[in-house]
């Protein structure tokens, strides 16, 4: 399990790598358009007659300039964003481990969930014992509970309950050597009790588990899985129970009948989820007839059956593999691999401490269908980031546009009190070199501070498709990114050259 889980490691969202492949590419083309600015800024000199000491485009003035054009603006919000994101989280009792998983939420298409505690209420209850044909029930209801006397799960205790209220048999001291338990594993998906022979009594086996890891079992000890058994299987796992074959040596000796409950208005949530695009697979250890009784009922989308942790992890992978973002909620140890596969791996409260160390989020309020919750954050969280990454953007290339013209304004003059043609590109008329490049990095110090409470309290989540999306950041903040770097920037240049600060 331990390996499992290591070896598991989440993949990087599309929308991170787009991202990240965006920003990296902005900062290169700025970054080479600011180093060739020396060399027209020489050339341009040389023939305009310019001294070399009298040029504007200097270091200081080319990194300042560098300053202003990169994506700062984005990538100062970042983190307040992501800060923003798992602060919402925490609002709805749901802890994020960081940005990035709340983000991941925003994107995901698939939703897995385990059955037990998850999408029932986890506390399945042995309801009934069918023996097999020839056996006695009491003769079941003894090997039952004997199985089941080291089995601290609330399945194995309510075993030996059902047992001593049915046919008043008291639960039983077995010491080592005289009995040998065999737990659970997923592997096995049995477990059970041994007796050496003692006193002249020979030696017992008595192992209870899925119905095919019983009949395996006993064909192994030389018997036969019975028909009439294997019809009780199918009708208790059809009712959405789950069927526990019992065996001693190589004699099945029946049916242990286990009852979950499938939790209240989990059936509507699921549909809101696949309003929201979202397919919901359930995973369990029950027999196919069982998980299909139970999905039906709760309304999922598709189901694994027979599910070992490898199983979960494989079956995430695949998704993965198929381009599709996954969401894993779980509560088991036998979760956590794939809690720790999943881009989002939600771990109820109520779990284990591996599954919650595992996901990269944890439900205080051991609720599956809040994912729903998750998700809208996740989606407000993105719509956030792209409005502002639109901004960003139109405010760079607007930066651009705006202090190159007043840079070299004075190029190619016909004489030194008159401007020279690139002047008349200096359409915000600013006042000098100096104060144009003091005004934008003032501007871009200033719209950072003012834009942190737009991304702490988020744009407003609708659901709209993503060519609305894109119209509506172009019109708002891509306009806006365009109009308001050349208002600010020529009012902070009134103040600067009314205070004199820059010559």
């Amino acid at each position: 399990m331990i390996a499992l889980v290591e070896g598991a490691k989440r993949q990087k969202t599309p929308n991170e790598i787009a991202l990240t492949i965006l920003l990296s590419g902005l900062t290169i083309i700025f970054l080479l358009a600011v180093v060739t600015l020396r060399a027209f800024a020489a050339y341009s000199e040389t023939a305009s007659g310019i001294a070399p000491e009298a040029t504007t485009a200097t270091v200081p003035v080319l990194v300042a300039l560098l300053v202003c054009l990169i994506p700062t603006t984005i990538g100062g919000l970042l983190s307040a964003i992501g800060i923003s994101g798992m602060d919402r989280m925490v609002q709805r009792n749901v802890l994020a481990t960081s940005g990035r998983a709340v983000e991941a939420a925003g994107d995901i298409d698939v939703l897995l969930l385990d059955k037990t505690g998850t999408i029932t209420l986890g506390n399945r209850m042995a309801t009934a014992f069918h023996p097999a044909r020839g056996v006695q029930t009491g003769q079941l209801a003894d090997a039952a509970q004997l199985s089941s006397l080291a089995d601290e799960t609330p399945e194995g205790r309510s075993i030996v309950v059902l047992a001593k209220d049915q046919f008043n048999l008291r639960g039983r001291e077995l010491a080592e050597p005289a009995a040998e338990f065999v737990p659970f594993s997923a592997q096995t998906r049995m477990s059970g009790v041994d007796f050496p022979a003692f006193d002249g009594q020979p030696a017992r086996r008595i192992r209870k588990g899925a119905a095919d890891a019983i009949q395996q079992f006993v064909t192994l000890q030389g018997g036969v899985f019975p028909d009439d058994v294997r019809t009780t299987v199918d009708s208790v796992a059809k009712n959405g129970a789950t069927p526990l074959v019992v065996a001693e040596d190589s004699e099945v000796l029946g049916v242990i009948e286990l009852k979950d409950i499938v939790k209240g208005g989990i059936r509507e949530r699921f549909a809101e989820l696949r309003q929201m695009g979202i397919r919901t697979v359930m995973i369990t250890g029950d027999n196919p007839l069982t998980a299909a009784a139970i999905a039906a009922e709760a309304g999922v989308d598709d189901f694994l059956a027979q599910a070992t942790p490898e199983d979960k992890l494989r079956r995430i992978r695949q998704e993965q593999t198929s381009g599709h973002l996954v969401a894993m909620t779980g509560d088991g140890t036998n979760d956590a691999p794939a809690l720790a596969q999943a881009d989002v791996g939600v771990a109820m409260n109520t779990g284990t401490q591996a599954a919650r160390e595992a996901g990269n989020m944890v439900d205080l309020d051991s609720d599956p269908t809040k994912l729903i919750e998750v998700v809208a954050i996740g989606k407000q969280l993105l719509m956030t980031r792209g409005a502002l990454t639109t901004f960003s953007i139109a405010n760079d290339v607007a930066k651009y546009f705006a202090i190159i013209p007043a840079l070299f304004a004075s190029l190619y003059a016909v004489s030194a009190d008159k401007p020279g043609p690139l002047a008349a590109l200096n359409i915000m008329g600013l006042s000098t070199p100096q104060s144009a490049i003091l005004s934008a990095i003032i501007f871009n110090a200033l719209i950072i501070v003012a834009l942190i409470p737009l991304a702490l309290h988020g744009i407003g989540y609708r659901p709209m498709g993503a060519g609305a999306i894109l119209r509506r950041n172009l019109l708002i903040y891509g306009l806006g990114g365009l109009v308001i770097p050349f208002v600010g920037i020529k009012l902070i240049d009134l103040v600067i050259t009314a205070l004199g600060l820059a010559a």
